[in-house]
């Protein structure tokens, strides 16, 4: 399995990749509150905010294609989410059908807060794949530290992102050693109870790897803090490109809401 998913373009160089990660750390989260606090009617805002999205795509030199294929895995999971919001929403009706023995209705508010929520999940996740793509993980979990996130939740978001290759090969595993027992051609329930042996087998040997990984960790005189190679602190690249960024983010959203108001 690649060990590269996530940062898969992280080595390349460009102005976004040498940002420090706190202030890309910052920017994203500004600019996914920003995005949340707009308004779902001011469609422009949404368009600016993704014009500047594309912008720093283009500067970071990461291949567009692989952006959006990445930031559309979302959306199938906001759609089973948000697809009945229009049907329970109240406003106006914009149409009525009749399912089975039922008639149901969509409104207009509902399909405005249904795009609202695909525009907005979708603008976040873009900005989420391309602090991945640009930033290497061992730096944005300095960047999480020195931004005083709690330290547990930084060891287990390291360990999640070392080890989930190592228990996706431990399943890839099983799965080869249970398709060469002639899987496929057995009943239905027992299928499910292979399955089921699975599950708990790869439970108890990620719970054993654990405690060996642990035992291993206090034997080299592990103390609860996380150390990282350092890497480029904060320049003035990073307050002009925070500045600037930060002021495009927050005029957008407060012409949005002046907008709105007049």
């Amino acid at each position: 399995m690649k060990h590269s998913f996530l940062d898969k373009y992280s080595d390349r160089d460009s102005l976004v990749h040498r940002l420090d990660p706190r202030t890309k750390l910052v920017a994203v989260f500004l600019f996914i509150l920003a995005v949340a606090l707009t308004s779902p009617a001011m469609w422009p805002g949404f368009a600016v905010y993704f014009v500047i999205i594309a912008a720093l795509v283009l500067l970071s030199h990461v291949p567009v294609r692989y952006v959006l294929k990445r930031s559309l895995v979302i959306i199938p999971f906001v759609v089973l989410i948000a697809v009945f919001i229009p049907f329970f929403k109240e406003g106006e009706v914009a149409g009525s059908y009749n399912i089975w023995l039922w008639q149901v209705s969509v409104t207009h508010n509902g399909l405005q807060v249904f795009w609202n929520v695909l525009a907005k999940a979708w603008l976040s996740i873009l900005a989420l794949v391309t602090l991945t793509a640009t930033t290497k993980i061992t730096d944005l979990l300095r960047g999480l530290e020195q931004l005083r996130l709690p330290r547990v939740m930084v060891m287990i978001l390291s360990f999640m992102y070392r080890y989930i290759f190592v228990l996706t090969d431990e399943v890839m595993r099983m799965k080869q050693a249970r398709d060469s027992r002639n899987f496929g051609s057995g009943r239905r329930l027992w299928q499910i109870k292979t399955v089921g042996s699975m599950t708990g087998t790869l439970f108890i040997r990620s719970y054993e790897r654990g405690e060996r990984v642990y035992a291993a960790m206090l034997a080299r005189g592990y103390d609860g803090q996380t150390r990282t190679p350092d890497g480029p602190g904060f320049r003035a690249a990073d307050m002009v490109f925070g500045l600037g960024f930060g002021a495009a983010v927050v005029l957008t959203c407060i012409f949005s809401f002046l907008y709105q108001v007049i």
